[in-house]
């Protein structure tokens, strides 16, 4: 099992344990916008960090970013196969191509 796999089934697991014991829990009980909250502003401290050079900082902030976006794909119901199946959808298509079929 790789990493993030793991941390997916532990946060799984912790999403409905007790608030007083768990992080995970303690947010999910704190609902939706509170966990979307926390992913933006995981995101913006990753590229505080990148825009300052901060190697150290950007990894941990990337990690802080990879928990919190896993938190709110369970919480939505969406696993990292989703995901992955997502990207391999769009493997060997442009980026600009891709993105173009969106907007249409």
């Amino acid at each position: 099992m790789d990493t993030l796999t793991h941390l997916e089934a532990t946060i799984a697991q912790r999403l409905n344990a007790s608030p007083d014991e768990s992080y995970v829990a303690r947010l999910n009980q704190k609902g939706l916008a509170k966990i979307a909250q926390k992913v933006g502003e995981e995101a913006v401290e990753a590229v505080i960090a990148a825009m300052s050079d901060d190697r150290e900082g950007l990894i941990g902030e990337s990690a802080d970013l990879l928990m919190h976006l896993i938190v709110l794909l369970q919480v939505k119901g969406i696993t990292l196969a989703d995901v992955t199946a997502e990207l391999d959808r769009r493997e060997g298509t442009s980026g600009l191509v891709e993105k173009a079929s969106r907007m249409s």
